[in-house]
């Protein structure tokens, strides 16, 4: 069966899907396009049908919760590993009046950053590799970054103003959920099934031909240095990526219980987790 798959091209997705991408594991009878795109452009693309199975925002689940589920594999979540806001100046101060760039409408970062400060009201987008050149420019008092730049922010002479992802884990207990694989519900159970299989397989090859990724990763990366790609993968390429466990599903209870209070996330509707964890 030949599924549509979208991933992105950061270090964790490239690092994750090599041994997809290179057909170096069992595909289990399943076959791959593969396209790479920056996380707003997956979601976009899931919600107009364009894939089977992408790599999206947490956000963009719960928006897409009646026609897609969220694999147990794949996904990028834990403590310590959320969104930054930053300025380029030291002096600024997030204030309703302040220019705010974000990473995309559906992406999990501006769902926080919007439950986090709801009095702000000039905020705008950009892809999430173009915000700190803009903050460099004076194009906007404030940003979210995601990404590398929670590692390079200070090297790139930006200052932090909150650490959005902490101020999640403060308000809810859990570790933030950024982004998982999902996948159409009405492939059935036996495609998701092996489809979940397939990629937690991929996860294990990585990790066991870890120096063989380099080239695929550096292929696409924004950031090349190994100073920065490697410390990238170890902080999004968790436990929970090879199965979300309990600490993913109590986070993604909290994110959804959270967007709802907020009126940003539709209310009734839970996300689907398919696949079973490795035995």
């Amino acid at each position: 069966m030949n599924l549509r798959l979208g991933i992105s091209p950061c270090p964790n997705d490239t690092f994750a899907f090599h041994a997809i991408m290179h057909r170096a594991i069992d595909l289990r009878g399943l076959e791959f396009d593969i396209d790479l795109h920056d996380v707003q452009a997956l979601n976009d693309g899931l919600a107009a049908g364009e894939y089977d199975i992408a790599k999206a925002s947490f956000a963009a689940a719960l928006q897409l919760a009646p026609t897609h589920g969220v694999l147990r594999a794949g996904s990028a979540l834990g403590f310590g590993v959320g969104p930054l806001l930053v300025a380029a100046s030291p002096d600024t101060r997030l204030s309703p009046d302040s220019t705010v760039l974000c990473p995309g409408p559906d992406t999990t970062a501006t769902l926080l950053f919007r439950c986090l400060h709801p009095d702000s009201a000039r905020i705008s987008h950009r892809v999430f590799s173009e915000i700190v050149p803009a903050l460099r420019a004076g194009e906007a008092d404030t940003g979210v970054l995601i990404h590398e730049g929670r590692l390079t922010y200070q090297r790139d002479g930006l200052t932090l103003l909150e650490d959005l992802g902490a101020s999640f884990e403060d308000v809810t207990g859990a570790p933030v959920p950024l982004g998982g694989i999902l996948a159409r519900l009405d492939l059935g159970d036996d495609v998701l099934e092996r489809a979940n299989a397939v990629i937690r397989d991929s996860i294990a090859y990585a990790w066991a031909h870890r120096a063989e990724t380099l080239p695929t990763i550096r292929e696409h990366a924004q950031e090349m240095d190994e100073a920065v790609i490697w410390p990238y993968v170890e902080l999004y390429v968790t436990e929970h990526t090879s199965d979300l466990g309990a600490d993913g599903e109590r986070a993604l209870a909290a994110l959804r219980e959270l967007g709802e209070s907020a009126g940003i996330a539709p209310s009734g509707m839970p996300l689907r987790l398919l696949g079973r964890g490795p035995r």
